[in-house]
């Protein structure tokens, strides 16, 4: 619709999905991952159970249900500990901190200690303040929004400076 310089045009509307980042709950609040992990879980304490005498068995069973345990339900910083798990031995693998350790021998470091230490003196860096025009330019460009025409700009700036000149 076009109503003389504004222009209205209607905006199709979508849905944005909500909560993208909670997983989702099988059954009551356990997720599919904490079910795969406590099932798998349940099948090698089965194969322990099967595979060992009784006493080792208990050993076994302890560890494999706590670490089992702490991998589905636990989290760190707000994601699932075997997220945190892996990133932590990534970070181990290859740290992102490098450092540049050079190897220096005696020669060198005699030579260098030989030589004159020169200190530069800071210079400090002077920027010359806008000309008044200039700041005229830019206050009339942030006033108008961009619309306005130069020539009238430097045109009226000169008639301001023959005037305080007379």
């Amino acid at each position: 619709m076009d109503i003389g310089i504004l222009t209205i045009t209607t905006v199709q509307q979508f849905v944005v999905p909500q909560f993208i980042d909670v997983e989702d709950k099988i059954m009551g609040p356990i997720t599919t991952r904490q079910f795969l992990i406590v099932l798998a879980a349940g099948l090698l304490t089965f194969l322990e159970y099967k595979l060992a005498d009784f006493s080792l068995f208990i050993i076994e069973a302890l560890v494999t249900l706590s670490i089992s345990i702490v991998l589905a339900f636990v989290k760190v910083n707000g994601m699932p500990a075997h997220f945190f798990l892996l990133n932590m031995l990534q970070n181990f693998k290859r740290p992102r901190v490098r450092v540049w350790q050079k190897y220096v021998s005696e020669v060198e470091l005699k030579a260098a200690l030989k030589q004159p230490v020169v200190v530069a003196k800071a210079v400090a860096a002077h920027k010359a303040p806008p000309q008044r025009s200039k700041l005229q330019e830019l206050a009339l460009q942030v006033d108008t929004g961009g619309a306005y025409q130069m020539e009238n700009v430097n045109v009226k700036n000169q008639n301001d400076n023959e005037k305080s000149k007379k």
